[in-house]
């Protein structure tokens, strides 16, 4: 079963003795490639949509995976037991992905390992999550076709971090290398154009937005 680069740097994150909610499975490629990965993970594989789910539960079927992976259907955290201790949400946005802690605030006081990729509002995500007793543990950026995503790992614990660790995250500024600095070209490029484009009443966000660029700048040398 062919997995995506972006997914399949998720599931090599996951620590062994991982009990995953895979929240938004689609078709359940992620918990498959985390069983047949390492033999002591299970899974649960939950999606709001029901057809998502009939796939993920085929695909099941079809690697006889049954005893490893658990479907359901439900609204986010909803399809949470008090067994897993790693929560997975990958390809959502990041306002959403807050959305869904908030619904549920008592989960965060019973996982150890949250594992997020989102695709926008990254820093909002980071900022929620610390606030909530969880720091950076590690972050990947990956490339999957022509764009580049961020997957942060989120432990429980806690640690201070800066407002440039919030914006570029902590741990990418110790790795950096090729792939942080084509992201963050990218994202000076948007922001200029934003600046262009926004109405002269929005002079907060101008301003906001040229100091991020002065702090992307500086990063890239």
């Amino acid at each position: 079963m062919k997995i995506n680069d972006r997914l399949k740097k998720i599931g090599d994150l996951v620590e062994s003795n991982s009990f995953c909610l895979d929240i938004g499975c689609d078709h359940a490629f992620l918990d498959i490639y985390l069983v047949k990965k390492n033999k002591n993970i299970k899974a649960i594989a939950s999606d709001v949509a029901i057809g998502p789910v009939e796939i993920a539960k085929q695909n099941i079927k079809k690697e006889r995976l049954e005893d490893k992976i658990e479907v359901r259907l439900g609204n986010g955290l909803d399809t949470y037991s008090d067994e897993v201790n790693t929560v997975i949400i990958s390809g959502m946005g990041g306002r959403n992905m807050i959305g869904i802690f908030k619904r549920h605030l008592e989960v965060l006081k019973k996982v150890d390992t949250i594992i997020l990729s989102p695709n926008n509002y990254q820093i909002d995500v980071k900022r929620f999550l610390v606030k909530s007793g969880f720091y950076i543990a590690n972050e990947e950026f990956v490339k999957d076709k022509k764009f580049i995503y961020q997957i942060i790992v989120f432990k429980k614990g806690k640690r201070k971090y800066t407002k440039k660790d919030f914006f570029f995250g902590p741990v990418f500024l110790e790795k950096k290398g090729n792939l942080f600095e084509e992201y963050y070209k990218k994202e000076m490029i948007s922001r200029k154009i934003l600046i262009d484009i926004l109405p002269k009443n929005y002079w907060l966000k101008k301003y906001i937005t040229k100091q991020e660029i002065k702090m992307i700048e500086k990063e890239l040398g």
